[in-house]
């Protein structure tokens, strides 16, 4: 008998013809070592495997509770990252209790939207998170304005003082002006959400497929790049090595080991001691490289490697925040004061409601296809829209400064851990709304260094680009028309931002307010690049299948192979009404409400 490595090899190998013969769904390979006292080493790896626990099962408490730390973990890093940057953007950053209380919000409105979206929106396993769509608009604000968050060290908390910030508004002080633009923040986020709601209650998402497909989402959200680069730079820029090494970690687990599972040591009573090999390295693969370079920024400080002025590498820098900051804390709507409303902001957040609407679609098929489900009804993906719409709705009350959107990277860790049970969201929900009601929680998170954040955005959002160009799979690369539409919609994407950016008081046009309106407008790369891709895609010839559309409406109006085998019927997208309702003819014409079944 040879040694471990060649049988590991050998079962390798085996497998993978396995797999790749479709004889089956499961493999095992014994290896026994007799140099290592007989012990047994069991590797088990398939992807073709059937999902153990399906969407209606409810598995044993200590694996749900398991499994939605697992899901919390995977999705902690983005949604981090986008309430931080929402304080970069409304200029927070010295202000630890605005920024905790920002935290505090989001984590809670994640966990109520994941279990919301479970319990009455599609029905599918799903993680409702911080939406990075709508960061540009946020991000465009601080080009208008570069210098109007060079406040001193400190806020100034004198009522009687007469601070006037570099766009010439007269603030009582400077906490005053960081709420002021939460709150504008708060009415737009609040009539997008609306927005959104209504989409997906009236049934017009399949209207919406007809006019945008992938060639004006691509270069809509391409264009995110032109001010996500300025963020990561922003925060990388502290300490470059930092951010470099979380950036290397990050990738090297999640890329060039891909192809390895982790062998985590396992005993049960039943099984006694064996191996189980699973790509944990991969799964957390952001989440070990920020716990990487958070760990060397500690030794970092403690060795006295960074000065004290170094204030965002350092760890002890938010030790004060963490005493201070309340154990309980519960957000609530108005919590930053009187809700107030930015037309061009409301702009912005619309063209990000849009492709988080088209995004989140996606995503919802991909998750029934991971949970071996029917593709979802109409009635399904019109309810999961309209909760999510309602959710950034409500996330606009409360002051969270982000909508609410489906989060893919959980969709794949469900293939991971093949554990699709919707009880597991409901306790990642359950999981996050209490991060967000403990203070100290959200303390403790924005102790973490500003390049190890600026590391990990790097490789998020680098992710985030390679999705966004996946979609032109479905579009013909080889058709001139495609071609030029999306380079000409890229070129204005970068050049109309550019240009304002150059010349910031070229638009004059007699009132202050509406030249506010129109260079926000014209300085988001997104709605330029976004309605220029639009008019063309819709006004120039061609064919649906050659722009993409035939593709994104058969994944809307096709039904599912009455031959095919799924864990599951459509009665898994249905929420539970009493039988009256359902028969009722007005509540039958709701498009959000499931058929009568007999």
């Amino acid at each position: 008998m040879g040694t471990a490595e060649e049988n590991g090899l050998e079962a390798k190998y085996e497998r993978d013809n396995y797999v790749e013969n479709g004889t089956g769904f499961e493999t095992k390979k014994m290896i026994k070592d007799e140099e290592k006292n007989n012990l047994v080493v069991e590797i088990e790896t398939d992807p073709k495997q059937h999902i153990l626990y399906k969407a209606g099962d409810h598995p044993p408490i200590y694996l749900t509770i398991f499994c939605g730390f697992q899901h919390t973990l995977v999705s902690l890093s983005g949604v981090m990252a986008v309430s931080l940057l929402v304080s970069d953007v409304t200029c927070a950053n010295l202000d630890d209790d605005i920024k905790s209380t920002l935290l505090s919000s989001t984590l809670l409105m994640s966990g109520v939207c994941t279990i919301m979206m479970s319990l009455m929106g599609s029905r599918l396993p799903l993680f409702q998170g911080a939406a990075g769509d709508f960061l540009i608009p946020l991000l465009a604000m601080q080009v208008l304005d570069k210098s109007k968050c060079d406040f001193p060290q400190s806020f100034d908390t004198d009522t009687n003082s007469t601070i006037t910030n570099t766009s010439g508004i007269p603030l009582a002080d400077q906490k005053l002006f960081v709420l002021n633009n939460i709150r504008e923040l708060q009415g737009s986020l609040i009539a997008a959400g609306t927005f959104q709601f209504l989409i997906g209650a009236t049934g017009l998402v399949s209207l919406l497929l007809k006019f945008i497909g992938p060639i004006t989402i691509v270069p809509t959200l391409f264009l995110s790049c032109v001010f996500i680069v300025r963020a990561c730079v922003k925060f990388a820029s502290v300490n470059w090595g930092i951010a470099l090494m979380v950036t290397a970690v990050s990738l090297i687990l999640s890329l060039y080991l891909s192809h390895h599972n982790t062998p985590i040591p396992m005993w049960t009573r039943k099984r006694g001691f064996h191996i189980m090999w699973f790509p944990l390295h991969q799964v957390y693969s952001i989440l070990i490289g920020i716990l990487v370079g958070w760990f060397v920024c500690g030794v970092m400080t403690a060795a006295g490697a960074f000065s004290p002025d170094d204030k965002l590498a350092r760890t002890d820098t938010g030790l004060d925040a963490i005493r201070k900051a309340d154990w309980f804390r519960l957000p609530y709507p108005g919590q930053f004061g009187s809700i107030s409303f930015s037309t061009s902001v409301f702009v912005g957040f619309l063209i990000g409601t849009v492709t988080s609407i088209l995004d989140s679609i996606g995503d919802y098929y991909a998750c029934a296809k991971m949970c071996n489900l029917p593709p979802p009804p109409a009635h399904s993906v019109n309810r999961g829209i309209a909760i999510e719409g309602f959710c950034s709705l409500i996330a606009g009350f409360v002051g969270c400064g982000h909508a609410t959107t489906t989060y893919g990277g959980n969709i794949g860790a469900i293939g991971v851990t093949k554990v699709a049970s919707r009880d597991v969201f409901i306790t990642t929900g359950v999981i996050y709304f209490i991060f967000g009601i403990i203070g100290k929680i959200s303390a403790v998170f924005l102790t973490i260094p500003y390049p190890v954040l600026g590391g990990a955005l790097i490789v998020m959002f680098g992710m985030f680009n390679g999705v966004v160009l996946s979609n032109l799979q479905v579009v013909s690369l080889s058709s001139t028309r495609n071609l030029a539409i999306i380079g000409t919609a890229i070129l204005f994407g970068l050049m109309i931002p550019y240009w304002l950016e150059t010349n910031p008081d070229v638009i004059q046009t007699g009132s202050a307010a509406s030249d506010g309106v129109i260079k926000m407008l014209l300085v988001n790369p997104n709605l330029c690049g976004g309605v220029v891709a639009c008019f063309l895609d819709n006004t120039v010839r061609g064919t649906l299948k050659e722009r993409g559309i035939e593709a994104w409406q058969k994944m809307i109006d096709d039904k599912a192979d009455d031959m095919e085998e799924f864990d599951g019927d459509f009665t898994i997208y249905d929420i539970p009404l009493p039988q009256f309702l359902k028969r009722s003819k007005l509540f039958r014409r709701l498009p959000f409400i499931p058929p009568v079944r007999d």
